[in-house]
């Protein structure tokens, strides 16, 4: 029998998020719904799930010695790791001892790098991927490139949001292709992945939610990115009943491997009515961020009630949604966004301002969220908000 008692008592429930970007900010405000305790965990203070939880500290995840310390005084219910970079030998120890990872440590371990979950879907589960290669130095990844072939996309096997990713075209892009990758890991330089390009038509995410009640699935979500990282995002992705049929099941196939309940973001290829598994994250996804408008449960919102024990066995879907990321360049410590009122003039439209703290170089400090007819009008609502808005970047 589920059940949750009163807030930070000794019969309430108690969850540690590691990671407190945007999406675990969601994550917090779900989880808090059904009277949580949450405790956010971040490499740096006034992250944005800090500034929405009960109470916080401020770490490396890749920190063991810190992270085993803190979950150890916390004694959580819950662990919900909510970025890639965690030192998951940790974790993987910890729930040896019984303490609970959401959704597995095995999960946490294999995705936070991109040679694990590779490894997993096309050598142990048969499922069709990009041809690749992995590299750990200069060397090997020359020869990665040669047996590849060229052009060819180069990745960290442990970075997020389009970090130290690039595309080869030519031969004069190996060298800065492997400065990049070296420069954007999450983990500084290390080992990098060489994957061959996929002829594809379009490409998905498909949220997979494993709750006590079995898989379920969300509307396909297409998206565009610009070096690696989100811009937009919409939903539904329209695509054959077969190919989504193949997706669902790939997803299924790779979900149930990794195990434990939440929601898991499913990165695929589609050409036609043939589908490419990509990449997967046991987490919420950033391009699922349309969900805040186009369901009446968010992926945040199906994450939490996964992770709870609760069941997940119908998710309304309210019509044709879309988002568009609100990226600002510069450095400083004070962003200004102005025009509100016209960029919420229209009908269907909403904003997400995420409150991070500060912008070196450039990072995405919101989104905008549309409803419409159609995915098509949906994308050019968001637009017109989008160029309504405007952003004025302070000196420090």
């Amino acid at each position: 029998m589920a059940q949750i008692g009163s807030v930070q008592t000794n019969v309430g429930k108690k969850v540690l998020l590691l990671g407190s970007g945007e999406l675990g900010k969601e994550v917090t405000i779900e989880l808090q719904r059904y009277g949580v305790e949450v405790v956010a965990c971040d490499r740096y203070a006034g992250a944005p799930a800090m500034q929405v939880a009960h109470r916080h500290h401020v770490f490396s995840m890749l920190d063991g010695e810190t992270l085993e310390r803190v979950i150890r005084e916390e004694r959580p219910d819950h662990i919900i790791p909510e970025v890639e970079a965690i030192a998951t030998p940790v974790l993987v120890k910890l729930e040896q001892e019984g303490f609970n990872v959401t959704p597995t440590a095995k999960a946490t371990l294999l995705t936070m790098n991109r040679e694990g979950i590779r490894r997993l879907a096309a050598e142990e589960l048969g499922i069709k991927t990009s041809p690749y290669r992995f590299a750990s130095d200069k060397a090997e990844f020359e020869a990665a490139v040669g047996e590849i072939g060229i052009p060819c996309v180069v990745k960290p096997i442990m970075s997020s949001s389009g970090h130290g990713q690039s595309v080869i075209k030519t031969a004069d892009d190996i060298d800065t292709a492997w400065k990049i990758a070296q420069e954007g890991g999450r983990a500084g330089a290390g080992r990098v992945i060489v994957e061959g390009f996929v002829d594809f038509d379009y490409e998905i995410t498909l949220l997979t939610v494993r709750s006590c009640a079995g898989t379920t699935f969300c509307q396909p979500i297409g998206h565009i990115q610009v070096d690696g990282d989100y811009r937009y995002s919409w939903q539904p992705q329209a695509m054959s009943s077969r190919a989504l049929e193949q997706a669902q099941e790939i997803a299924a196939k790779v979900t149930g491997a990794l195990g434990g309940y939440g929601i898991f973001g499913v990165e695929m290829f589609i050409k036609g009515d043939e589908v490419i598994f990509s990449e997967v994250s046991p987490r919420p996804h950033d391009t699922g961020m349309v969900t805040m408008i186009s369901q009446d449960m968010s992926e945040f919102a199906l994450h939490a009630r996964a992770v709870l024990g609760l069941p997940v066995s119908d998710i309304r879907f309210y019509g044709p949604s879309a988002s568009r990321a609100i990226v600002v360049e510069g450095d400083t410590d004070k962003v200004v966004f102005k025009n509100l009122e016209k960029v919420l003039a229209e009908p269907g439209v909403q904003i997400r301002i995420f409150g991070k703290p500060e912008i070196v170089g450039h990072r995405r400090m919101g989104v905008i969220l549309a409803t419409a007819e159609t995915t098509e009008e949906a994308i050019r609502k968001a637009d017109r908000a989008f160029d309504a808005l405007e952003i004025e970047v302070l000196p420090r």
